[in-house]
C-alpha cells in the first residue's frame, strides 16, 4: 500500500545520492580529470563507506527486500532505497505514491561550482545535467533538476540550452549574485527567456554555491559542535537563521530588476530554505516598491506591486517542521508545495502526517493546492 493515499500528492524535493564517480561517468573527457572530488563532510566521516556499502546492498537480494517497503519510514542517505540506483528509485516512488518528483543533486556540486575556472564550472555543470537526466530519463514522474552558474551568460545560456535538450525538467541556480551582476540585469535576459519559452521553471535550494552565513559568526570562543545531524560541515543552529536571506536577495533582485515583468511566463521555486519568511518578505518588497518607485526608474516601471509578480511566479516549500497551516493561513494558498526531501533526513519518516497535523481546519481545496496544484503551477506555462 503505498505511503501517499487518498489525493494526488507531488514532490516538490527529493534527492539523488551520488556514488563517487556519479558526476565524472558524465564529464567531457577534457574536463575529467579536473573536478575535484566531492565535499562529502556534511555526509558524516563514514561517507565514503556508506557509499560502498550501497553500492554492495544492491547485488544482495536479501537486503534489498528488507528495506524496499515502506521506504519513507525506512533507512536515510545512501541506505535508503532507490538513493543511488534509478532503477530502484522507480520501485520507490511506486511505495511513496507520489504522482511527480523533482529530484535534485546532493554533494556533485561541490565538485565544480567553488571552482575559479569558467571551464571547470561550466564544464562541471554540463556533466551533472547529463548525470540527471540519464538518472530520470527511465520514469516520466521524475523531474530531474539541473544546475547552471550565472556567471556568465552566454555561457550559461547555452548550458541551459544542453541541459533542456538532455530533459532535465528545471534549473537549480545559486542564490547569488550572477558573477559581478544582479541576476536581473539584462545580459541575463536570454536567460530567463529561454526558462520561460521552454516551460522550464528555475530552483533556488540550499546549498548550491549560495552565500551563507559569515564565518566568523560561529568564532564564539567556544568548540564549533557537530551539525543537528552529527555530520561534519552542514548546518549548525545559526547557519539555520540565516537560510533565507540569500534567497530573499535573489527573489528582489529579480522582481525590482523587472524580470518577472519582461518574462511573465517565468516560474521559479524556493526549495528547501523554509517558507515562514515568505510572508514577510513580500511586505517588504511592496514596501520597497512603495518608496523608491519616485526615484527609481526600473522600480517605478513595474506593472504590479512586486508581491503580486511573485505569488504569480513563485512558489517556496515549508520544512515539516514548520506551521504550514499557519504559514498557509497568512499568506494565501497559492504559494506553498509539498515536499518529503527524500531521500535525506531532514525530511522526516513522515512528513505528511507532519503537514497534516498542522493543516488541520484547513479547507480541502486549499490541501489540494499545496499537495498538488501549485506544484503543477510550476510547469503550466
Amino acid at each position: 500500500m503505498p505511503y501517499a493515499q487518498g489525493r494526488v500528492i507531488n514532490d516538490a524535493d527529493s534527492h539523488v545520492m551520488e556514488s563517487l564517480d556519479w558526476l565524472s561517468r558524465h564529464a567531457d573527457p577534457k574536463i575529467r580529470d579536473r573536478l575535484s572530488g566531492m565535499r562529502l563532510e556534511a555526509g558524516g566521516s563514514g561517507a565514503e563507506k556508506a557509499i560502498a556499502r550501497a553500492l554492495a546492498r544492491r547485488e544482495d537480494a536479501v537486503a534489498t527486500a528488507e528495506i524496499a517497503t515502506n521506504v519513507i519510514a525506512g533507512p536515510k542517505g545512501w541506505a535508503a532505497y532507490g538513493a543511488i540506483d534509478p532503477g530502484e528509485r522507480s520501485k520507490a516512488l511506486d511505495d511513496l505514491g507520489f504522482t511527480r518528483q523533482l529530484v535534485f543533486t546532493t554533494f556533485a556540486g561541490s565538485q565544480f561550482l567553488p571552482s575559479p575556472d569558467p571551464d571547470v564550472k561550466y564544464g562541471g555543470a554540463r556533466a551533472l545535467n547529463r548525470a540527471m537526466a540519464d538518472f530520470c530519463r527511465r520514469d516520466r514522474r521524475l523531474v530531474g533538476v539541473g544546475v547552471v552558474p550565472l556567471d556568465d551568460p552566454e555561457r550559461a545560456l547555452a548550458e541551459v540550452d544542453a541541459a533542456i535538450a538532455e530533459g532535465v525538467g528545471a534549473i537549480w541556480v545559486p542564490a547569488a549574485p550572477a558573477g559581478e551582476r544582479s541576476p536581473g540585469h539584462p545580459d541575463l535576459d536570454p536567460v530567463w527567456r529561454r526558462l520561460s519559452e521552454a516551460g522550464v521553471p528555475f530552483m533556488l535550494h540550499v546549498g548550491a554555491a549560495s552565500p551563507s552565513l559569515p564565518p566568523a559568526y560561529h568564532k564564539n570562543g567556544r568548540p564549533r559542535p557537530k551539525d543537528w545531524l552529527g555530520g561534519g560541515e552542514n548546518l549548525r543552529a545559526k547557519d539555520y537563521v540565516a537560510l533565507s536571506f540569500a534567497p530573499q536577495n535573489f527573489l528582489a533582485a529579480l522582481a525590482l530588476d523587472g524580470v518577472f515583468d519582461r518574462f511573465p511566463a517565468l516560474r521559479g521555486g524556493v526549495i528547501e530554505l523554509g517558507a515562514g519568511w515568505a510572508v514577510d518578505f513580500l511586505r517588504r518588497l511592496d514596501q520597497a516598491w512603495k518608496g523608491w518607485r519616485k526615484s527609481d526608474p526600473v522600480v517605478a516601471a513595474l506593472s504590479a506591486p512586486p508581491s503580486e509578480l511573485l505569488r504569480r511566479a513563485v512558489r517556496f516549500t515549508p520544512y515539516a517542521t514548520e506551521d504550514a497551516g499557519a504559514i498557509i493561513r497568512e499568506g494565501g494558498p497559492e504559494l506553498f508545495m509539498f515536499s518529503s526531501d527524500y531521500p535525506h533526513p531532514e525530511g522526516t519518516k513522515n512528513p505528511i502526517e507532519r503537514f497534516e497535523t498542522s493543516l488541520a481546519g484547513v479547507d480541502e481545496t486549499v490541501k489540494d493546492r499545496f499537495y498538488r496544484r501549485n506544484f503543477e503551477d510550476l510547469f503550466a506555462a
